[in-house]
């Protein structure tokens, strides 16, 4: 049955990348089979989506062709087609010419064998505590993506066998073509069909990867997350992203963070934020106040008599290691009037023989 990668995001055909991403990482969120409730299942389903609507080719062929597009034998254009007898035919060539002219003279760079066999990157999100980043944890991470295949180690060519230079366009990815058309004699440089371009193949493609070198998987990685980071950062972890295709180069793993939002504390940049009830007993008189920390510590701090509704008052150091190490931010103490609803009668005749005082 054809996937609806569209609807699997929740976004339109037309969606741009930056709605596709952000629906990608709010159904990563949620479904991340690390979180409670998760879906392993669906998870998967939304990776599998984002990593084909994600790249622009992919996208294309993914449009015209539907999930199965690797399947095809093309990139989108209908083999079946007869061009001469659609165009009638173009100075003794043929349309097909000019279109190959064309092609080589304006997308007709070499590309790097190494980047046609490199990985993709991958990104993910995970979920911290805001105590959690007062130092630096470890934590191992479940990443679905390519990886490489077991059985043939990764050369694609099934074990006892080789991977071999193609003899079609020697090693280079290229094949020469010289066409006789309107313009002249032309000679031009074009991707050599055999080996697509990378120069090698294997003399009996791998039974598992079908001579990919990298299948579907699934990879336990542990990262060192450093203290200090902050919501929707990005930690790069490098060579742990998609298997290389036949042995080439693995692409990066994205780590994005998600902070969750505190019940105490508010974030601000390096500083958080407390609000504290006092009394008004509290405020003209000073007092001792227990205050909670992120260290899971009370602190006991003495605040001065004369303090009115919204006064802050500040300690270094209570806050946030800085994302270098060198030091940390600090935490402030935002002071509110508690005003109580009800009284008891010993507390109205008191507050009374105060207003005659004139407090």
């Amino acid at each position: 049955m054809e996937k609806d990668y569209y609807k699997i995001l929740g976004v339109e055909k037309s969606a741009t990348q930056d709605e596709i991403k952000k629906a990608y990482y709010k159904l990563a969120h949620e479904h991340h089979p690390d979180k409670k409730g998760g879906n392993e299942a669906r998870f998967k389903e939304v990776n599998e989506a984002y990593q084909t609507l994600s790249d622009k080719d992919k996208r294309s062929q993914y449009d015209q062709f539907g999930s199965s597009f690797n399947n095809q034998g093309g990139f989108g254009f209908n083999q079946n087609i007869n061009w001469e007898d659609v165009m009638g035919g173009f100075g003794g060539g043929g349309i097909e010419d000019l279109f190959d002219i064309f092609g080589g003279a304006f997308g007709g760079q070499k590309q790097n064998k190494r980047d046609l066999r490199k990985g993709r990157n991958v990104e993910i999100g995970i979920d911290l505590e805001l105590e959690s980043i007062l130092r630096p944890q470890e934590r191992e991470l479940r990443v679905m993506k390519n990886i490489r295949c077991s059985r043939c180690n990764g050369s694609g060519a099934e074990p006892g066998t080789s991977v071999r230079e193609c003899v079609t366009c020697r090693g280079t990815g290229r094949i020469q073509q010289i066409k006789k058309t309107f313009l002249g004699t032309i000679s031009q440089y074009t991707t050599c069909t055999e080996c697509a371009g990378e120069g090698v193949k294997p003399e009996k493609p791998c039974n598992v990867c079908r001579g990919e070198g990298r299948v579907k998987g699934e990879e336990r990685i542990r990262i060192t997350i450093p203290a200090g980071v902050d919501n929707n950062q990005i930690i790069k972890v490098k060579g742990k992203g998609e298997a290389g295709k036949r042995g080439g180069e693995p692409g990066d793993l994205y780590i994005r963070i998600f902070i969750k939002p505190h019940s105490v504390f508010e974030r601000r940049g390096d500083d958080i934020y407390l609000n504290q009830s006092i009394t008004f007993s509290q405020a003209a008189l000073g007092d001792k106040l227990k205050i909670p920390t992120l260290d899971k510590e009370n602190l006991i701090i003495k605040i001065p008599a004369g303090l009115t509704d919204g006064n802050i008052l500040k300690i270094s150091r209570g806050g946030i290691p800085h994302f270098s190490g060198v030091s940390r931010g600090n935490l402030y103490i935002q002071l509110s009037l508690d005003i109580p609803d009800r009284l008891t009668k010993k507390q109205k005749e008191a507050l009374e023989e105060l207003k005659k005082q004139g407090l």
